[in-house]
């Protein structure tokens, strides 16, 4: 295969691999939200905000991801195709996830529906960053806020953003429960198992295409 079609081969397997990130995310937030028994912090606020106003989840994730990319401009940050893509299809996943998905009642179930969301919600953010084509507007922020200001703690600011967006979501009526204490606690090694599973490397990385073979899957 020719240098050029290694690297079409390439962008097609990332922006595959972005779109299913997003998919899947959308599904595994819808899965949360199902299990009644607390969302993670952004959803909480989300969720807080569609009692507030009456808009579906997703159309309130789409509002919410395009007010936080415009706080991008101030801080000098560069969407992606990825950062684009992240605020319409999650809001249009979630949404069409929701209205599918039953409602459970049992606890086990819910547990499981829980379990599954959060887990999913990891695969799903590995996919998306491994990608490379841009983060998240809430992830943006995060990085946004850090650059303007070399040395201050990552883990520092978004501990703050994402605590700030709990409480007003709380205030707001979003559901906080174990589902968010579980979230807090499983996300990170999570998200430090996938991330690196499904990132895609850059081409000049991938190894030169003599056969069939040797292209990357």
């Amino acid at each position: 295969m020719t240098k050029i079609g290694n690297r079409r081969d390439h962008l097609v397997r990332r922006l595959v691999q972005l779109y299913v990130g997003l998919a899947l995310y959308g599904f595994s937030m819808a899965l949360m939200i199902e299990a009644t028994l607390g969302l993670d912090p952004w959803d909480v606020f989300h969720q807080g905000l569609t009692r507030l106003t009456g808009l579906s989840m997703g159309t309130v994730t789409i509002v919410v991801g395009a007010l936080v990319l415009l706080l991008w401009i101030p801080l000098r940050q560069r969407p992606g195709l990825g950062t684009v893509s992240n605020v319409v299809v999650i809001g249009l996943v979630v949404d069409a996830a929701l209205a599918l998905l039953p409602t459970p009642q049992p606890l086990p179930v819910r547990v499981g529906f829980l379990a599954a969301g959060i887990v999913l919600n990891g695969m799903a953010t590995g996919l998306y960053l491994g990608a490379r084509l841009g983060p998240g507007p809430r992830d943006g922020l995060m990085t946004g806020f850090v650059a303007r200001r070399p040395g201050r703690s990552i883990r520092l600011t978004r501990t703050v953003i994402e605590v700030t967006v709990l409480a007003v979501g709380w205030l707001l009526g979003g559901t906080v429960g174990v589902g968010t204490v579980a979230y807090a606690l499983l996300i990170g090694p999570l998200a430090h198992v996938f991330i690196p599973l499904f990132r895609v490397p850059p081409p000049a990385a991938l190894p030169p295409a003599a056969t069939p073979d040797a292209h990357p899957a």
